[in-house]
């Protein structure tokens, strides 16, 4: 049986692609471990030099790595080499912090200790195709810093983004093993932590099948990092500036057709301005073009979900209709009146749908915020910036919280979530030393 790349604005197979036997996984793994002997005694100057040209590379190829990334999961192609150059920008942030990050830190003078972060292994990343080179590279690159080598099982609808990954690593000379693709089925990535030479997974993707990995990492004792689903509560207060916030949630809700774990998905907002705010975010939504969604699959479940919403009682304000055209597209839909007894509430809608929840005063909206299974991210818009701060950091329960304006990864931020949607964290120092052995070293 072969992988297929589908094309979703056509619905056209692109390409095929065949899963990797036993005995190529098996020499892959071997090869990832005889480099990994080699790399973790590597100078840091040598570490960073490679990735000095993988940035370059990245930015070299950036056009034609877009084009792929447009073609197998349909982003739009400003917006795939935005996440391209975000790669780099990655790199480049590592590049600068990294070798500080993994410093020895002393913590006793006399008799001398001190905290060492060594590397791991081989790191297994099983990543999901809406952002394909940015999920991948957040994991990679502080991971290989640190002197890791990783083994990437990516989504299978991305496959040809997942091997043009690994053609720049072949490009910049790396060492072989360093990073390599796994053309391998879902259910063959759990299997993979039995192996000893796994020492630890980095997992994007739905709440299910995380937990399945988190299982199966537990089991035999392998480092885990899972960033999970993600159901975003924004709240609007009556005091924020409408215009503005509803310009800001419809961005973040239509970022790349809707398909992400930190996009608002749950707008809850303050009874007094509900209307007024309803109204400029459908003008707001309606600006902004959409890409297709990235299967067929995916657009059916999420129509699926907008009709039991709307069967039980939620109010559609615009969108909620399949196109007749071809490709897997999906209007930006609004749906009012969301309540907390609608499966919607509590589900992630991975696609252009806004659920509007409407809040008596400020205590029931951070409520509602909260009656979530996720934890991913959270948004607060108000012009009252101290009661908003204090609302994020005391109150709201998630990994992220922002203030008058959109969730968002950043190298330079922790990114993670909590409940549901999983635990670790990526990026910043904190993300660099997940994949280390927090080493104390004590010397009497």
């Amino acid at each position: 049986m072969s992988i297929l790349s589908i094309n979703p604005a056509t619905g056209e197979t692109i390409n095929r692609f065949e899963f990797h036997t036993s005995d190529e996984v098996n020499r892959r793994l071997q090869l990832a471990d005889a480099a990994f002997s080699a790399w973790r005694h590597s100078e840091f100057s040598s570490r960073k030099k490679l990735l000095a040209q993988l940035a370059k590379a990245l930015r070299d190829e950036k056009s034609a790595l877009a084009k792929l990334a447009q073609a197998e999961m349909g982003k739009q192609l400003f917006e795939a080499e935005a996440e391209v150059e975000k790669c780099a920008i990655c790199i480049d942030y590592y590049l600068t912090e990294g070798e500080n990050f993994l410093r020895d830190i002393p913590l006793i003078e006399s008799p001398k200790a001190y905290v060492h972060f060594s590397p791991l292994g081989i790191v297994l990343a099983v990543m999901p195709w809406n952002f394909p080179y940015w999920q991948a590279f957040r994991c990679l690159v502080p991971a290989i810093l640190a002197g890791n080598t990783v083994l990437l099982k990516h989504a299978s609808n991305v496959s040809g983004c997942s091997l043009a990954i690994e053609a720049l690593f072949a490009k910049i000379n790396a060492p072989a093993g360093l990073f390599q693709s796994l053309l391998i089925r879902g259910e063959d990535a759990g299997a993979l932590l039995a192996r000893n030479e796994i020492t630890a997974v980095s997992f994007t993707g739905s709440t299910p099948v995380g937990s399945q990995l988190a299982s199966s990492a537990g089991k035999y004792l392998k480092k885990a990092v899972l960033e999970l689903g993600g159901s975003d509560p924004y709240i609007v207060l009556a005091d924020a500036d409408i215009s503005k916030a509803a310009a800001i949630c419809a961005k973040s809700r239509l970022l790349n057709a809707g398909q992400s774990c930190i996009a608002a998905k749950r707008f809850i907002v303050d009874e007094s301005v509900l209307e007024s705010f309803c109204q400029q975010l459908e003008m707001e939504m309606k600006k902004i073009p959409l890409a297709p969604l990235a299967r067929e699959d995916l657009r059916e479940s999420l129509h699926s979900q907008v009709q039991s919403a709307i069967q039980a009682g939620a109010k559609l304000q615009c969108g909620g209709l399949i196109p007749e055209s071809r490709g897997f597209y999906y209007p930006a839909t609004i749906l009012k009146d969301v309540t907390t007894g609608m499966s919607v509430f509590h589900e992630e809608l991975f696609g252009p749908v806004a659920l509007v929840i409407s809040a008596a005063d400020r205590m029931e909206a951070i409520a509602l915020a909260n009656n979530s299974e996720f934890g991913l991210g959270a948004a607060i818009f108000t012009a009252d910036t101290p009661y908003a701060e204090r609302i994020a950091r005391d109150e709201l329960e998630a990994g992220s919280c922002f203030v008058n304006d959109f969730v968002r990864s950043d190298p330079r931020l922790p990114f993670g979530g909590i409940k549901s949607s999983g635990f670790g964290r990526e990026l910043s120092q904190f993300g660099i030393r997940e994949f280390t052995n927090i080493k104390t070293i004590y010397i009497a």
